[in-house]
């Protein structure tokens, strides 16, 4: 895992380097910008949204959300990566926190009609993922979904044809997410949805039980 000097010398090139995984069709950024773009269309279904984004790194998909009139707050533990952030997104609320103390207290003091995040929750375990996303879920206003884009399969066979076939470049301290073992642990938490996006990639669609699903 990257700490966060890692993530400061990354910042600069961040963008390229998922431009080259992605135009290859590669682990791990296969998909990349279909994954943004189904995100980014979801959202933008509620004009005007007060969105929270986790992890939003140089700004890719919520400052476009920004240039479209939506409230933009986030978090991020890369310095630099906020620098690059705030040049395209000057009004938004974006903090400097370490993602694994889970949410900052500046950030809890209002719901969200949409919480993002791309590409950041990997780093932790599934028991990590879901003691976040338990907490994020009490920060959604009643229509409110979560959105979570990242390398993800359906199952743990299709996790393995991909790390064999991507052997020389796997990175083993990241923790992907698999559609069959995190809606088990979830089920009865909330509503789960997911679509497939490339052979490594796919976008999570998470809210909370409606009196109809009760």
């Amino acid at each position: 895992m990257l700490n966060q000097q890692g993530f400061n010398l990354w910042a600069d090139g961040y963008d390229k380097t998922v431009q080259l995984s992605e135009e290859s069709n590669q682990y791990p950024f296969a998909g990349y910008k279909t994954v943004l773009n189904t995100i980014f269309n979801e959202v933008m279904h509620s004009p005007k949204s007060t969105i929270l984004d986790i992890g939003f790194g140089t700004g890719v998909l919520t400052a476009k959300l920004y240039e479209n009139g939506h409230a933009i707050n986030g978090f991020d533990f890369s310095s630099k990566m906020i620098e690059i952030a705030k040049e395209k997104m000057p009004e938004a609320n974006l903090i400097e926190w370490d993602l694994s103390k889970g949410l900052p207290a500046e950030l809890l003091h209002q719901k969200y009609d949409a919480i993002i995040s791309t590409y950041a929750l990997h780093h932790f375990t599934d028991d990590m993922k879901v003691q976040y996303i338990t907490a994020l879920l009490q920060q959604l206003t009643p229509q409110g979904k979560i959105f979570i884009g990242d390398v993800a399969f359906e199952t743990r066979a299709q996790l393995e044809k991909c790390r064999q076939d991507s052997i020389d470049y796997w990175d083993d301290d990241e923790f992907y997410f698999i559609n069959e073992e995190l809606s088990l642990l979830l089920k009865d938490l909330c509503q789960i949805d997911f679509y497939p996006i490339s052979h490594c990639g796919g976008v999570f669609v998470i809210s909370n039980f409606t009196q109809e699903d009760a």
